[in-house]
């Protein structure tokens, strides 16, 4: 079975410290730095506590095992029961402060991303859902290693050094034992982080893959099932899945020999200070207590090592986390964030483009080429041609939606692309070929902002026949649409999206298919509505297959082939031509190809 082919968001391989991911990690971390000297301060105190069990074992053998002083243990006893309170409740203000730093951290890391991803310019998109849904996801892995690591790094870390201090004043020559075994665990976590590179770019790689191909196979369940493709698609996934598995368990493998490894060299450490210890005390120059309170912070010195190389092997995973996220954050937004937004206070009154030049990002072939187009007001326009002819991608240059490469867009007096994106939602009403709903109620679907009245939500219900789609259910406005409008009608959901515009009232209606799934009375009803709705400074631009019912409503047609315009004329001239009735053999002719262009 051939690989599976799943569009993949092109991720630059930028350095960390340019990362915009890792940057703004960084910064909302220490955004408010009162948490970081409060670890600091718990953590000395712990650590503290910590030499206090080695001083605890090394006075008993040194002192209250040889006369059996049981006053001295009972001392020493009460003393360490108030080291344990005290250090246990250190320990949990510690994880409650890192809990809400990282749930605070995590609510403006979210949110942040979250807002630049509904600000991008759509054409700037990847194409696969599943992919980008991926990338946002990897904020979450970084999150979490940085509020865990950077506490081990800053506060932890540097207390290995302290206990080694105490293990060369308490111990003499077995320090020397564990300053000879720290390096040898920092090149392991080295060597481990650049074995596992490889092996977490890959893996992520082929999960993003996976993830497009199940959001791609829930949305699309229905084509496979009705062109029995479940046996194609359920091979790629057990494609994709036995490529993960092989990587994962790569890196399971090499994680694990260094887990092992570290503590193997735990082991020999003690050992060898065990051994060194002897020798000290058949020198007099160490007592059995000391060499048990060495072994003690023995192993507080090589924990922290053994964490390092654990966080030297996540890193990676991290690191590529950071990688796919400064890949969202590096698309480009619909305005630039310095860039001073216009505000007019009047509502445009013409729509006019200007040597627009427009390719989708994957394509070398410009989808639309257009000199010079202009919408007056009162024009109500009918967008005709081909399938792949240029008409949806016109609408969204005219909605704001996609920005052309070369060329203007101007808002009547205004760049569209300088104008704040708030006002031309406000002006510009947009209805896509392919209307989405949302999961919620009929109301939240017909105001998608919330700020519609109840009135108008009425009175456009009611112009539109959706008040019949209330009526039908016993929860009225407050009917339940689940993800994607799963349980309507194609109609119903065209109508519940054309309703949204008509709630807006805008300045400029832009309408793709606007009736393509509706039947002819329900065609009808819609042009009627939108004929009475309409203002007379109003601009109408409809692209439909369809076009018998709108043209009552039109006053200007448009002809779209290969994204240009080939014919600009009245509906009394064009239309009688499309529809097959020429008036002479040479007006034939050509209109045969204008037939084509249906």
């Amino acid at each position: 079975m051939s690989k599976p082919v799943v569009e993949q968001m092109q991720v630059p391989q930028t350095a960390i410290k340019d990362n915009l991911a890792g940057r703004l990690v960084w910064q909302e971390l220490f955004r408010e730095r009162g948490w970081l000297w409060q670890l600091v301060v718990a953590t000395c105190v712990i650590n503290l506590f910590a030499v206090s069990t080695s001083l605890f074992a090394m006075q008993v053998y040194d002192r209250v095992v040889p006369t059996l002083a049981y006053t001295t243990l009972t001392t020493l006893a009460v003393g360490m029961a108030i080291v344990i309170v005290l250090d246990w409740t250190l320990k949990i203000v510690r994880a409650r402060i890192l809990d809400s730093l990282a749930s605070a951290v995590d609510k403006r890391l979210s949110q942040q991303v979250f807002e630049h991803l509904l600000q991008l310019r759509l054409d700037a998109q990847p194409r696969s859902l599943g992919t980008l849904a991926a990338q946002i996801t990897s904020l979450d892995t970084v999150r979490r290693f940085f509020t865990a690591t950077v506490i081990f790094a800053l506060v932890d870390l540097p207390f290995a050094l302290m206990f080694l201090a105490f293990i060369m004043v308490i111990g003499g020559k077995v320090a020397w034992v564990y300053v000879l075994l720290l390096p040898a665990a920092l090149l392991l976590g080295l060597v481990a982080q650049w074995r596992l590179k490889g092996l977490a770019r890959d893996q992520l790689s082929r999960s993003n893959e996976r993830q497009g191909l199940l959001v791609d196979s829930i949305r699309g369940a229905e084509s496979i099932r009705a062109n029995n493709a479940g046996a194609r698609f359920a091979g790629e996934w057990r494609q994709l899945t036995q490529s993960i598995n092989r990587y994962g368990v790569a890196q399971r493998a090499f994680s694990n020999m260094s887990a092992v490894t570290t503590s193997s060299l735990s082991v020999t450490a003690y050992v060898a200070g065990v051994v060194v210890g002897v020798a000290q005390i058949e020198a007099g120059l160490l007592t059995m207590g000391g060499l048990i309170a060495c072994t003690i912070l023995g192993g507080r010195v090589i924990a922290p090592v053994a964490q390092s190389v654990h966080h030297l092997v996540q890193w990676q995973h991290v690191k590529q986390a950071l990688l796919m996220v400064h890949g969202v954050l590096a698309l480009s937004p619909q305005r630039r964030q310095d860039q001073q937004l216009l505000a007019p206070a009047t509502p445009p009154d013409s729509l006019t483009l200007e040597d627009v030049r427009f390719a989708y990002q994957t394509s070398q072939v410009n989808q639309l080429n257009i000199d010079q187009l202009h919408f007056s007001p009162g024009e109500r326009v009918l967008l005709l041609g081909p399938v792949g002819s240029g008409k949806s991608t016109l609408l969204k240059i005219l909605a704001g939606l996609y920005q052309p490469q070369a060329g203007r867009v101007r808002l009547g007096l205004a760049d569209l692309w300088a104008v704040d994106p708030e006002l031309v939602s406000a002006w510009v009403g947009y209805l896509p070929q392919s209307v989405q709903l949302f999961r919620g109620t009929l109301r939240s679907n017909l105001s998608l902002t919330g700020a519609a009245s109840d009135d108008r939500l009425l009175e456009i219900s009611t112009q539109l026949g959706i008040d019949a789609l209330s009526a039908d259910s016993e929860f009225g406005m407050d009917l339940p649409i689940s993800e994607g409008g799963e349980g309507l009608s194609g109609g119903q959901r065209q109508l519940v999206a054309l309703a949204r515009v008509f709630i807006n009232q805008p300045r400029i209606w832009l309408f793709d298919e606007p009736t393509a799934s509706m039947d002819r009375d329900m065609e009808q009803r819609v042009w009627k509505a939108l004929e009475q709705a309409l203002r007379p400074e109003d601009i109408v631009v409809v692209s439909t297959h369809r076009p018998m019912l709108a043209s009552r409503l039109v006053n200007r047609v448009l002809i779209m082939q290969h994204g240009r315009i080939v014919q600009d004329g009245s509906p009394d001239t064009l239309l009688p031509r499309m529809a097959g009735r020429p008036s002479s053999p040479t007006a034939k002719a050509a209109d045969n190809g204008q037939n084509d262009a249906l």
